[in-house]
């Protein structure tokens, strides 16, 4: 590579910031700002600005690795590979298809998520795929779905956020898992509007805020059902909207009046005068706004969760007008990609779903395959990984690593413990991957092409800047080697822009339609948001250059006209609060909840391999209130258990004010002893499938000694 500034894209959150890679003399790859891409204008948070120490030699694997005598050893390409497709023929062979299961990652390229999906349907023919992005964004999707007939994290680009009235923050704690974001808000305030934030601790985000209102946590229905009633109460529905753009308003009014103030202040511990100043701060601009993240969606009960706050939206007119909405912040760097392109269980490329015939047709028709050849849907992300060693033998998995960032995650480092097979690509030797029979070291984001789609919805693409070191290979030539294997010679090309240009084909006329994007427009435009429907020509030859994909402009905002219904309306579904699924009681007397710190990201895999990230965030905190920890008799860094229903882990007392009484915090970023999700509850959503990570029964235990 030349050593010319190549403009590309942070590897970590959906931010997707833009930045500037350089190699230098010494091997290296220095990070500059990108001060013209318009989401970051040039800001990068620390994770941002050493994302290339992971490249480092020492840090990331160089060598495919085999288990002989108990221990993972280098070993050839050929050698690797043959033993991955020997292992998932034997499962196929002895077991059947569904035997074998694929579990795939929110960091994945849009490529390769497409390529991965098509590999377990084609090539192994299972139903068995999912991926870690079920754990983020699931029961925001789910929600919207139901109500606007579509999903994408936000509808509207950042850009909008400064210029509308109100912002309603829930469950978001953007100042330590988005920071360059956080200028939009301040801009907010500067500009005169309001920002209102929802969380059970006094986060930095909350800081910034001028309301925050501290909920129990697993209450964020209870509380947006609260403010709807006052809404209604107040007279504050704007009933020519509803009458004009929506269906189903009656049952959920009724359903809303059912939480008076006083029932909802019992709750959810926030007081009746504060749900009164919410509404009035939301109501009184001419435009305003609700933004969730992963507190309110990572709940058994997450869909109605969301769903409660977009009726709040609906009731006052504040979903698909200019400056107004409800939106999702995606949290992973293509969470919003990795869902749409078919490594969720039950979706196929262009956010088709999996059961529909005509969806089936569509992207047989472009695999070259028979429709009645694709399986089914098949396991959400945790069933399936509950499923291992059981009714699933074998796995392929790529960049996640579940034995940190899963439910009950000893149990399912037990269900991985007990497979027959592993397959493990990363670029590191994460904890999940030191349990594999084989790992295989792959290319990392400075070392390859390939597109994301931030949570705007706006298609990215990320471009090579450096060689990777000899003998790594991409995600895209692993397939296309196991697939040569198993008896597919093609369908499965290495060249990320020749996967992209199938991925157009496969998505057009779909919800996710990329039809009319080519890398061209990507670099040209800055990016282009979905949906972006190229012209029938276009769909059935695409090229990068071909101008007839270039007519329409894409879609930055969504639902202007009409939301993505049969008949153009949003739905209101009324529901009704309901506990978390394990409340508090004597044995188990506290809530824990969970979440990110600034430093770390996601299971730590790679963040915890910087020094400085180190330095910043060493290890794993209890985050308590005084009076919680005067009881247990704990100071400032002591050791501290928190004992669940499924097991234990320790780490040192962090003594705040900035958490409620009743509730502890932990964040999940650490393995072993401290390990925050061997606590928490694989309770699942009905609808998203959505673990509850975000409420769990626990008790403190002082560590002695």
């Amino acid at each position: 590579m030349q050593n010319t500034a190549t403009p590309t894209h942070c590897p970590y959150c959906a931010l997707q910031c833009g930045m500037n890679l350089t190699p230098a003399p010494d091997g290296t790859v220095e990070v500059s700002e990108r001060a013209d891409f318009p989401v970051n204008r040039g800001a990068l948070c620390g994770k941002g600005r050493t994302a290339p120490a992971v490249l480092a030699s020492g840090v990331r694997l160089t060598s495919p690795l085999v288990r002989s005598g108990g221990e993972l050893v280098p070993a050839s390409w050929d050698e690797a590979l043959d033993r991955i497709a020997t292992g998932l023929r034997r499962t196929r062979a002895g077991h059947g298809p569904d035997a074998v299961g694929v579990f795939g990652g929110g960091g994945l390229t849009n490529e390769k998520a497409y390529t991965l999906g098509k590999f377990a349907r084609v090539v192994l023919g299972t139903s068995q795929i999912d991926y870690n992005g079920r754990f983020c964004m699931s029961s925001a999707a789910a929600a919207g779905i139901k109500a606007f007939g579509l999903d994408r994290g936000l509808p509207f680009p950042l850009e909008d956020i400064p210029k509308t009235g109100c912002v309603i923050l829930v469950g978001s704690n953007l100042a330590e898992t988005m920071p360059p974001s956080l200028r939009f808000f301040n801009e907010l305030r500067e500009n005169g509007g309001t920002l209102i934030v929802i969380d059970p601790r006094r986060t930095k985000t909350a800081e910034q805020a001028d309301l925050h209102l501290a909920p129990r946590p697993g209450t964020d229905l209870a509380l947006a059902l609260g403010l709807l009633h006052l809404v209604i109460a107040e007279g504050r529905v704007d009933a020519e909207y509803v009458q004009e753009r929506t269906v189903g308003w009656e049952d959920a009014r009724a359903a809303a009046m059912a939480h008076w103030p006083e029932y909802v202040e019992r709750i959810t511990g926030v007081s009746v005068p504060q749900l009164r100043e919410t509404v009035r701060m939301f109501c009184e601009p001419e435009s305003a706004m609700v933004l969730t993240a992963r507190g309110p969606e990572q709940q058994s009960k997450g869909t109605d969760t969301v769903g409660a706050w977009i009726n709040l939206c609906l009731a006052t007119g504040r979903a698909g007008r200019p400056l107004s909405g409800y939106g999702c912040l995606t949290g992973q760097g293509n969470g919003q990609g990795g869902r749409e392109h078919g490594q969720k269980a039950d979706q196929l490329p262009g956010y088709r779903k999996l059961d529909d015939p005509a969806a089936r047709r569509h992207v047989a028709e472009v695999w070259g395959v028979d429709p009645e050849s694709l399986p089914g849907p098949g396991r959400s992300a945790y069933e399936l990984l509950d499923a291992l060693g059981t009714d699933i033998k074998s796995l392929l998995l790529m960049a996640s690593n579940p034995v940190v960032s899963a439910p009950r995650a000893a149990h399912i480092e037990e269900r991985i413990r007990s497979l027959d097979f592993l397959a493990v690509c990363d670029v590191v030797l994460s904890e999940t991957a030191e349990l594999a029979d084989v790992v295989l070291p792959v290319t990392q984001w400075a070392e390859e092409t390939g597109t994301t789609t931030n949570l705007e919805g706006r298609v990215l693409l990320r471009r090579q800047a450096i060689t990777p070191p000899e003998g790594i290979r991409s995600d895209l030539e692993v397939l296309h080697e196991l697939a040569a294997r198993l008896g597919v010679e093609k369908g499965f090309p290495t060249d990320p822009e020749e996967v992209f240009e199938e991925l157009r084909r496969a998505s057009a006329g779909g919800p996710a339609d990329y039809s009319g994007i080519t890398y061209r427009r990507i670099v040209e435009e800055d990016g282009v948001f979905w949906p972006c429907p190229g012209s029938a020509e276009a769909a059935e030859r695409p090229a990068a250059g071909d101008t007839t994909a270039m007519a329409h402009p894409g879609t930055p905002r969504l639902f202007l006209d009409r939301f993505a219904t049969p008949d153009g309306r949003a739905r209101f579904v009324p529901v009704s609060h309901r506990a978390a699924a394990e409340e508090p009681d004597d044995e188990y007397p506290v809530l824990l909840t969970t979440g990110r710190v600034v430093a770390q990201y996601q299971s730590g895999a790679q963040t915890r391999r910087v020094a400085e990230l180190n330095a910043a965030a060493p290890g794993p905190f209890v985050e308590l209130h005084p009076r919680l920890a005067a009881r247990l008799g704990a100071a400032e860094g002591d050791p501290v258990a928190v004992v669940s229903r499924r097991g234990r882990a320790v780490a040192p007392a962090r003594i705040t004010t900035a958490i409620r009484p009743d509730t502890v915090f932990m964040p999940f970023h650490w393995p072993g002893e401290g390990r925050a999700n061997t606590l928490t509850n694989p309770a699942l959503d009905p609808t998203s499938r959505m673990p509850e990570f975000k409420a769990c029964a626990v008790r403190l235990e002082a560590v002695r000694g």
